[in-house]
């Protein structure tokens, strides 16, 4: 499974991927993206299984990313 993590923390980030990197090899974070303007771009290029986000991001928050995530299907 393919996974996008979109966080603005890059604390924040960092422990998440580490959590998902753990729980086994069939996990795979394949990218970051700081705000959901960028992790647009990164879905489209990409073409995650996953998308992890935060709400509260500078740009574009998580609920706007997935609503347009949505329009685009």
């Amino acid at each position: 499974m393919t996974i996008l993590i979109v966080e603005d923390e890059p604390r924040a980030s960092r422990g998440l991927r580490n959590l998902i990197e753990q729980i086994g090899e069939d996990f795979h974070v394949v990218g970051e993206a700081l705000d959901g303007k960028e992790a647009l771009e990164l879905i489209h290029m990409l073409n995650p299984d996953v998308v992890m986000t935060d709400i509260r991001m500078p740009v574009m928050d998580g609920i706007e990313l997935t609503k347009r995530i949505k329009e685009d299907k």
